[in-house]
């Protein structure tokens, strides 16, 4: 009841008035009264809708917007003025189709209680159009209750994790956000502050589908420890989010096939993998090649370009260590 009573009031959803809280310019405005609500003739305007796929509908998808009903037209003219694609948001959401303008305003008015700023309403329902029909009391309150109990966030703060992760509005705290936190803080992430302003996305990704099977990957594909993977992943958390097959395992053939390096090496420079192997990993490997020089890999990947290339020089210069001293 208290947040209901502090949400900033919102004459309406469809319909803003001369202080509406999605300002546009006249003309777009002009040009969404035209294209939204004409009632002109249905050849002369049309509203793309998704197909039967909500993942994939077709521009070439039309429905007459004169033929939908009053309410649908006021919707679509509120997600197009709020900077959201209607036609997106009802593909990916089809309960928006069904969903009454005052829950829509019940969430928008949620958001801006929680400081979320009017701005950030395209990026942020855009992303993710399934919070534009998300229960305020069920969904979202307990959301940020998360947010603010188990990840210490101030209200004042909320709205820069949000922005950082938009995916958090969309996660079940009971089946989703709270399981990842416990199981992140089994392997070591002890710093609530930073898995909440730098790595929330760890907290909105699945255990069984994503954090467990790059876990194991680097236990059984590079031969870690638990203790080991654990470490590197607190090192370098972005491991959690890279692609098993189109990241850390060509990553990790290409240091040992072709550069001919341990595994070792990646235990501890995790942040190997966060480099680009076409663009950073293979030219410099080349390079250092063609000159039979080897750096580390910090110093091989983490310098620019000009320090890289001094480093080859120095290194060039440095008289040669015998290796065999007998």
């Amino acid at each position: 009841e208290r947040e209901r009573e502090r949400m900033p009031a919102l004459p309406s959803l469809c319909v803003p008035p001369s202080g509406n809280p999605w300002p546009l310019p006249r003309a777009h405005m002009a040009r969404a009264s035209h294209h939204h609500l004409s009632t002109k003739p249905a050849a002369a305007t049309a509203l793309k809708l998704p197909g039967a796929d909500a993942h994939h509908y077709s521009p070439a998808e039309h429905v007459p917007l004169p033929d939908l009903p009053t309410e649908m037209k006021e919707k679509i003219l509120c997600l197009e003025i709020m900077g959201i694609d209607s036609g997106r948001a009802l593909a990916l959401n089809p309960s928006l189709r069904s969903a009454p303008l005052a829950s829509l305003h019940a969430v928008v008015s949620y958001l801006l209680s929680k400081g979320i700023h009017h701005k950030d309403l395209a990026r942020l329902l855009g992303m993710c159009p399934a919070a534009l029909t998300a229960d305020v009391r069920s969904h979202l309150s307990p959301i940020f209750r998360f947010l603010s109990r188990d990840l210490s966030v101030p209200n004042s703060s909320f709205r820069r994790v949000v922005n950082k992760c938009p995916r958090l509005l969309v996660c079940s705290v009971r089946d989703q956000l709270r399981p990842a936190l416990l199981f992140l803080r089994r392997l070591g992430f002890t710093d609530t502050a930073a898995l909440a302003y730098h790595d929330p996305v760890l907290l909105a990704s699945s255990v069984e589908r994503t954090l467990l099977p790059k876990l194991g990957y680097l236990v059984e594909g590079l031969g870690c420890s638990r203790e080991e993977a654990a470490g590197m992943v607190r090192r370098c958390p972005a491991l959690f989010t890279f692609s098993v097959e189109n990241n850390l395992k060509p990553k990790a053939e290409y240091l040992v096939g072709e550069m001919g390096r341990s595994p070792e090496e990646m235990k501890g420079f995790p942040q190997y993998f966060a480099f680009s192997l076409e663009k950073r990993i293979k030219p410099r490997h080349r390079e250092m090649e063609a000159r039979r020089l080897r750096l580390p890999l910090p110093e091989m990947l983490k310098t620019t370009d000009d320090e890289f290339r001094r480093a080859l020089l120095d290194q060039s210069a440095a008289p040669s260590v015998p290796t065999d001293l007998g």
